[in-house]
């Protein structure tokens, strides 16, 4: 058996074979490209009999190499950053650092450590499709954000007449009706109801039509403070204009989005398992399943998937001090999407808004709270996988486990 390490970049990618006694059999560097990774692999191959003696570590679990080296039969480890980071620190107390020690140190870990590692888990493709539309999603979701927070400042500087449709919880629909009609307040007051009527209801609103119209024409029109200058107007509205567009455009493609993930979650064997959880639709479900992924060997027990969602906490002892916190190193995007399903959990559950309730009467914040429930939900999560059952309000909430919990 051999051990790799890969200390891998965009450009090149830095080798070290060792053999079982850490001897130091080859170093290398390879090009990113398809002849570093014939070379690789051929190396690999007179050092090795079989592709299943090959070990290799590597600080990343995706991407074209991961793929290849995958699919070319190696035993792959997947090490943290930080876990790799802290054994340079104890290889080189002076702290050098180079793409080769690097790779030194990758290829000690798999050797030396590999018992306490995980291997890279083997994700189905159905589940890897699933993570990659669900973190598009995510990311055009953030970028909706930005847009509107740079709308909402400019409007602030110049149309304060609406601002409070770009309010938190605002439907931005009616404010990019507006705007895309009337960027600038000279342009709001001329707009009459069957102008604002029609252009509401070509963005999609149904309900309330006349009233909505009437209700903004008196928004717009009510007096309000206003630059005196034309040709800044004139700047900040083509900067309106702009951004309106890009929103639009926006929450067009995640629109698509959401169908398309909607289609590739509903198709996995566990989208039932997830769907009948409290909390979970289709595109929270889908960023659940994406990033815990599917394979059933990843986690041997619940509190192995909650420590990977980042919502089980941290304790730390020593002597009579005892410190309870919020555990870091997590896979942050799971993170985050497990405390939104907390908040929606709270809404869909009896049972869960009863173990956010007894939280907060013992002292625990809004957030603290929802990070408990969050936790628990991934715990009951991963009993309904463990027994290809679905989701029971009764068995979930029993007196027994929430005492427990």
């Amino acid at each position: 058996m051999i051990f790799v390490g890969i200390d891998w970049s965009e450009s090149h990618h830095d080798v070290e074979v060792q053999a079982g006694s850490g001897k130091v059999l080859k170093q290398l560097r390879i090009d990113a490209d398809v002849a570093g990774l014939t070379r690789l692999q051929e190396t690999l191959s007179e050092l090795a009999e079989e592709p299943s003696q090959v070990v290799i570590g590597i600080e990343s679990n995706h991407g074209l190499l991961v793929n290849a080296l995958v699919a070319s039969g190696y035993r792959l480890y997947s090490i943290n950053p930080l876990t790799s980071a802290r054994a340079r620190e104890g290889e080189s107390p002076g702290r050098s650092k180079s793409d080769r020690s690097d790779a030194h140190v990758l290829a000690n870990l798999v050797r030396t450590k590999r018992q306490d590692l995980r291997p890279l888990a083997g994700d189905s493709e159905q589940a890897q499709a699933v993570q990659v539309r669900a973190r598009s999603h995510a990311r055009a979701v953030r970028m909706q954000q930005r847009l509107r927070n740079q709308l909402r400042s400019a409007l602030a500087k110049f149309y304060a007449a609406l601002l409070p449709l770009l309010s938190e919880g605002e439907d931005l629909r009616d404010a990019l009706a507006v705007l895309s009609v009337a960027p600038n307040p000279e342009l709001g007051r001329r707009l009459s109801l069957n102008k604002l009527q029609s252009t509401l209801g070509r963005h999609g609103r149904q309900p309330n039509l006349a009233g909505k119209a009437a209700q903004l024409q008196a928004m717009l029109r009510a007096p309000q403070l206003e630059l005196n200058s034309p040709k800044v107007v004139s700047a900040y509205s083509d900067e309106v204009s702009y951004l309106v567009r890009s929103l639009l455009q926006v929450r067009s493609e995640i629109k698509l989005l959401e169908e398309q993930l909607a289609e590739d979650f509903r198709g996995h064997p566990d989208a039932e398992i997830y769907l009948s959880l409290p909390g979970l639709a289709d595109v929270l479900g889908a960023r659940v399943l994406g990033e815990s992924g599917d394979d059933p060997t990843r986690y041997p027990d619940a509190r192995a998937r909650k420590n990977y969602a980042g919502s089980a906490p941290i304790t730390q002892r020593s002597g009579k001090r005892k410190l309870v916190s919020r555990r870091i190193a997590r896979n942050r995007l799971l993170a985050d999407t497990t405390f939104l399903w907390g908040l929606c959990a709270i809404s869909a559950s009896a049972g869960a808004r009863r173990y956010y309730d007894q939280l907060r009467a013992r002292g625990k914040t809004h957030n603290e709270a929802l990070r408990v429930v969050g936790n628990r939900m991934v715990g009951i999560l991963h009993g309904c996988l463990r027994r290809r059952c679905l989701y029971d309000e009764a068995i979930a909430w029993r007196p027994s486990l929430e005492q427990a919990a």
